[in-house]
């Protein structure tokens, strides 16, 4: 059997993946369905990229603190070349509370500001020019090899018929999860996944700094994005490279007063309504360069494949996506792909012989990982569906049951960290991925700092509008 890894999808994790691996010097194969991206400077050749594969590409992104951890740790270079090329390191601490002075860890609150075709076209032409990495484009893979018992991978099978045998064939195939459509139809037993929906639909426009190099419009009140998720709805301004950034507001799917948002006028009314967003929209500091872009948010879905407890197929990984979705409002998919791709790499190393022992420690890897992602998205997108469908109705906000008990809600959190240096550092480490929410969440320490902390008071900062007011301002466009 070949020693080489298969990786089925091209696209940021597959590509993180092929990274991971053949740093320690396995021979890759990354079979890709779309075309390759163009050439030239990445600025430019990010826009003109066509994704149509991949359609969350054409939304905002960012790598959060986890994700820079892992770049500054695995692959610096990636990192430097995506700084050199236009994208920007963004300190965290310029959102603390007045007075907040540093501690060791502290350099880790940060985050890269750069699209994700920006990054993704980076990490391509990094992984295209390793020794020992062939991708494929244009190819589509239909099955899988498996051995007589169907207990093990030993290859793929593509759409045009060819059998490629692998020792590891990886599944990076996204929200897909493409690997278990390919078990099943060979009538292998899969799990069940668990899933958990975020009842959210995203408008996304992207702009253009007119002075990239000067001041920006306004202040980053969220350490990496400006905006906020409020009552009703989110609105958040995301920097990225090359003078780029993009507005993201969201409301529910269910919430058709909302469906102005759709128009470019609409879009730009709420955003000049909502603190904090306003400023960067004005026409005197940026230009549009994209259309209203609208897309409906995936449930959360933890998969079987990263869940232990049951038997998993030898030789067969999924990672990113294809292993758990969590709610894209927070950001957290891309770093997560990049810690599970670098730890798998790890793993395989570690342990190169295919067979139980292989798999069930790369099962329970996948569930460390992103379990805790995936119960924390849950229940926060459970409080903010709930409290914004009690918004729609007038109606009194029914409680959310916390994910573990006496855990504090986030806003609770959120509240007490606009002024608590100790509260604003845990839920940042949380939010940008460098702890769990039992590390932090959990404290007694913790909890207690955020109980003492101006219970029940109004959040703090710039007020948002109304609902009231929101719709209105939406109508009036619409009726123009």
């Amino acid at each position: 059997m070949t020693a080489q890894a298969v990786v089925v999808g091209g696209s940021f994790t597959g590509l993180a993946t092929a990274l991971a691996l053949a740093g320690r010097g396995l021979p890759v194969r990354v079979l890709e369905r779309s075309e390759p991206p163009p050439e030239g400077p990445a600025g430019k050749a990010a826009e003109l990229w066509q994704r149509p594969t991949v359609p969350q590409s054409d939304h905002s992104h960012i790598l959060t603190s986890l994700g820079v951890r892992v770049l500054r740790r695995r692959a610096p270079s990636l990192l430097e070349t995506a700084l050199e090329e236009g994208a920007r390191l963004l300190d965290l601490m310029d959102a603390a509370p007045p007075g907040t002075g540093r501690q060791e860890g502290d350099h880790e609150l940060v985050a890269l500001a750069a699209r994700r075709p920006f990054l993704e076209l980076l990490l391509y032409r990094a992984v295209r020019d390793l020794p020992g990495v062939t991708i494929e484009h244009g190819t589509t893979v239909r099955s899988l090899i498996l051995d007589a018992s169907r207990t093990r991978v030993s290859g793929v099978v593509t759409a045009c018929g060819e059998r490629i045998p692998a020792r590891f064939v990886v599944d990076a195939t996204g929200r897909r999860a493409a690997a278990l459509s390919w078990l099943a139809e060979a009538g292998v037993p899969v799990g069940d996944d668990l899933t958990g929906p975020t009842r959210l639909r995203v408008f996304t426009r992207f702009y253009r700094l007119k002075a990239p190099g000067g001041p920006l419009p306004g202040p980053l009140n969220r350490g990496n994005a400006a905006g906020g998720i409020w009552d009703h709805y989110a609105s958040v301004v995301h920097l990225a490279d090359n003078g780029v950034f993009a507005v993201s507001t969201g409301a529910l799917t269910s919430d058709p007063a909302t469906d102005g948002l759709r128009e470019p006028a609409g879009f730009t009314a709420a955003a000049r309504l909502s603190p904090y967003v306003a400023e960067w929209t004005d026409e005197r500091v940026a230009t549009p360069l994209t259309g209203v872009r609208v897309t409906a948010m995936p449930p959360n879905i933890l998969r079987s494949t990263a869940r232990p407890g049951r038997w998993q197929t030898a030789g067969l990984f999924a990672v990113g996506d294809a292993a758990c979705v969590t709610d894209p409002l927070y950001g957290r998919g891309m770093s997560l792909a990049l810690e599970h791709a670098f730890r798998l790499a790890d793993l395989l190393e570690a342990r190169p012989e295919v067979g139980r022992a292989q798999t069930e420690a790369a099962v329970r890897l996948a569930d460390e990982i992103h379990r805790p992602w995936y119960e924390q998205s849950v229940h926060d997108s459970q409080a903010r569906a709930t409290l914004w469908r009690a918004r729609m109705a007038g109606t009194a906000v029914p409680p959310v049951p916390p994910t573990a008990p006496d855990r504090p809600a986030l806003a609770e959190v959120a509240r007490a960290a606009a002024d608590d240096p100790a509260v604003w550092r845990g839920l940042t480490r949380v939010l940008m991925g460098l702890s769990t929410p039992t590390e932090v969440f959990d404290s007694f320490a913790f909890r207690d700092r955020v109980r003492r902390s101006h219970v029940g008071g109004a959040p703090a900062g710039r007020r948002p509008p109304t609902r009231g007011e929101l719709l209105a301002a939406l109508a009036a466009e619409e009726g123009r």
